[in-house]
């Protein structure tokens, strides 16, 4: 118990911590951004590696990093578009048409993979993001270290939580889009094009979502391997109902989950020789789902989620 709390108190623990949380709150962000405009995107899995797979290629083909993320976003946003056409226009299941964005973004990620590098046996290296310190805050102690001593993506993750905030719940344009997946009759009524809002934010969303992935091979591997995401898309849909659709709540969480993931890791050294590895490895996911029990029955979740919409429609 001793050795775990001394483990706790550690820089490179929460240095872990914070490089395994980055790309979960983009995509968290990303997700909750859909959902309070009453779009579940659970295209989010194959965004994300979509995303990792153009961020990586652009740099591979010798682009800029900043180039990269760009790349990223837009390639994110292209497949945030087709989910909107077919679930805030044409009205079809957002589970369906999730899924299949998820299998076609994948499956296009491998094949152009192995269309540019068909015969690697080891994934081609780029040059990635560094990491460098942020002046006085790098100096606090235990969490400095951590926290401001991280690549700029990573900084960008903790002004987007900011952001999303601030337009969320300070702005003309966030009670639009929270209006669009709470009360869209409302929306129309005063003349606003609830589809169009939605089509934005799915957009916005999925655009977050590949930078998460993209953060993958441009600041923690630097480069594209086959199921680098790894799940990574689910948990984030698990820890926008935990955070109740609040991007304060969801950094929280993400900080949560990846405290559990590298916590698993470092347990396993002290207690290998006692308890199995596969409940370490299981622990993240289990901590994750207790800890979503406890708060989603108190959840206020957006009430025209899942609900199509159509001009003149009464919800």
């Amino acid at each position: 118990m001793l050795e775990l709390l001394e483990l706790i108190l550690t820089t490179s623990l929460w240095a872990a911590v914070v490089r395994i949380a980055t790309p979960l709150i983009f995509a968290t962000l990303g997700e909750l951004i859909c959902e309070r405009a009453g779009v579940l995107n659970l295209g989010i899995e194959g965004i994300m590696t979509i995303g990792a797979m153009a961020g990586w290629l652009w740099v591979y083909q010798g682009g800029d990093l900043w180039g990269g993320v760009v790349f990223a976003a837009i390639v994110g946003m292209l497949f945030g578009f087709l989910h909107s056409i077919l679930v805030v226009y044409l009205g079809l299941s957002q589970h369906v048409s999730g899924i299949g964005i998820t299998m076609l973004a994948s499956s296009i990620s491998y094949y152009a993979y192995t269309m540019i590098i068909p015969f690697s046996t080891t994934p081609p290296k780029i040059v990635a993001f560094s990491a460098f310190e942020v002046p006085l805050l790098s100096s606090i102690p235990i969490i400095g270290g951590a926290f401001f001593n991280q690549t700029a993506l990573t900084y960008l993750a903790y002004i987007l939580v900011i952001v999303t905030f601030y337009v969320l719940y300070k702005m003309p344009l966030g009670l639009t889009i929270r209006m669009a997946g709470e009360n869209p009759v409302a929306n129309e009524a005063q003349g606003i094009n609830v589809l169009l809002i939605r089509t934005g934010a799915v957009m916005v969303g999925s655009a977050l979502m590949a930078i998460g992935g993209a953060f993958l091979t441009m600041s923690a591997f630097d480069a594209f391997y086959f199921g680098m995401i790894n799940g990574r898309g689910w948990i984030c849909v698990a820890l926008v109902i935990f955070a109740s659709w609040k991007p304060g709540k969801a950094f929280l969480g993400a900080i949560l989950f990846a405290l559990f993931e590298a916590l698993q890791v470092r347990a396993q050294l002290i207690g290998a020789d006692v308890i199995p590895y596969q409940i370490f490895s299981m622990m993240p996911y289990f901590l994750s789902i207790v800890a979503m029990m406890l708060v989603a029955r108190r959840a206020a979740y957006p009430k025209a989620l899942l609900v199509p919409f159509r001009q003149g429609d009464r919800i």
